[in-house]
């Protein structure tokens, strides 16, 4: 394997158009004028050193190696570069996506690659996505989340290298990870490069959460690894082939643009919506929490626009939970656990949020429902936990202390392996 990492660059280029230079909460590409013309230099040497700049935004240190090739790219709504590069809120950034400011740049882009949600990040979560062509560039998407999840021998034979481009929220069952195995998988038995550009994960600092059992492999879950990695999806690759998960033990021939000014303990506000259902900071910080209810019966916001925010059900008890809410269909969440219905439950949209992750929701759930038949999805929740033991743990009134201390041993065991592969302190 050769694995490569650039940590010094000196220009930063930005293709934007001028005439929209200043937009925000826009996508500056987005009527049509980008053109090499507009091609804006920008010297990090006058970058604040605290500002994270993510590898897309580091074309100088990655160009050079798309120059001549022909190049496929896994992208979605959030594969961008920013114009302006600070740290800053969501949806205040303006930006072009990366596959119109390569094609600016002549970058030889032959196809496309979309994942959950599709490219431009609108199906619903578990819905499967159609290949098809982009309106914008004309360009051909295959989906891998489709009839597919992996690139076909055909697919790859006119490229000479793929392009990995997708912001990760650091959970296990988020499924841009297995994406990332499948790609890596079918780059390397096909000899095709892979070219990852890094980005900051925001729940990147701790490790936590059961660790998934082989049995229970499956998309929401291929490794066994915590619910909650804390990797970025450059150093995520790199331990896939350090431990030889591929097939057969294969490796991928990587090469990761990484970010620069950022580390685990750095604090970052995702500027886009990595996925329909999460519309915010708070709700990324607590979706490894209330993503556990996607494995249950209980709403956990979707047809609201709290998303990840809120939980409830018609069989949690009223008279413990005060507050109540009413899915309806909207933007990724066509079909709504318990549509038109009122959900007894609890808001957190307010709280302080704090990165870490708790069982305390849904144990508190499980404890206050009418019927505890209706609460667990069985297969579901095992699949997100990753383990049939938690549910089990659950149901027999363990406290959250005494389940975590059940699988401590092998989150030590987890953090050993994780540290032969970051890449930031």
């Amino acid at each position: 394997m050769r694995f490569m990492v650039f940590k010094n660059t000196v220009l930063l280029f930005v293709v934007v158009a001028l005439s929209c230079a200043s937009k925000t909460k826009k996508d500056v590409s987005e009527n049509n004028t980008v053109s090499k013309d507009t091609l804006a230099l920008i010297n990090t040497k006058d970058q604040d050193d605290k500002t994270i700049i993510v590898g897309a935004n580091r074309t100088d240190a990655y160009l050079p190696l798309l120059k001549g090739k022909r190049v496929g790219i896994v992208a979605n709504q959030t594969s961008v570069v920013f114009l302006d590069a600070g740290d800053k809120k969501q949806d205040t950034r303006s930006y072009t996506h990366i596959v119109d400011s390569l094609l600016a740049l002549n970058v030889n882009i032959k196809k496309v690659f979309s994942p959950e949600h599709g490219f431009r990040g609108t199906a619903d979560a578990g819905e499967l996505v159609s290949d098809g062509k982009d309106k914008k560039t004309g360009l051909p998407i295959f989906s891998l989340h489709g009839k597919h999840k992996k690139p076909s021998k055909e697919q790859l034979k006119d490229l000479d290298i793929v392009v990995f481009d997708i912001q990760d929220v650091g959970v296990r069952f988020y499924t841009y990870i297995s994406t990332l195995h499948y790609v890596m998988e079918a780059c390397a038995e096909n000899n095709v490069t892979l070219l990852i550009l890094d980005r900051p994960n925001p729940n990147g600092n701790y490790v936590d959460g059961p660790v998934l059992e082989a049995q229970h492999s499956s998309f929401l879950g291929m490794h066994n690894v915590p619910l909650v990695h804390g990797m970025t999806i450059g150093e995520y690759a790199k331990m896939i082939n350090g431990e030889g998960w591929l097939k057969n033990g294969i490796s991928c021939d990587i090469t990761v643009i990484e970010n620069l000014n950022y580390n685990h303990n750095s604090s970052y506000s995702l500027p886009i919506r990595p996925s329909p259902n999460l519309p915010n900071d708070q709700s990324i910080t607590l979706y490894p929490s209330l993503g556990l209810f996607e494995g249950t019966n209980i709403n956990a916001g979707r047809g609201t626009e709290f998303q990840f925010q809120r939980y409830g059900a018609p069989f949690l008890d009223k008279s413990y939970y005060t507050f109540n809410y009413t899915p309806e269909p909207n933007f990724g969440s066509k079909y709504p656990k318990h549509e038109g219905k009122v959900c007894y439950g609890m808001d957190l949209s307010n709280i302080k949020a704090e990165r870490q992750f708790t069982l305390q929701y849904v144990i508190d759930a499980y404890k206050h429902a009418t019927n505890k038949s209706k609460v667990f999805n069985t297969n579901n929740f095992t699949t997100h936990a990753g383990t049939a033991k938690l549910q089990q743990q659950i149901e027999a009134g363990l406290s959250e202390t005494e389940i975590r201390a059940t699988w401590k041993k092998d989150i030590e065991a987890y953090k050993t392996i994780r540290k032969k592969y970051l890449i930031y302190n």
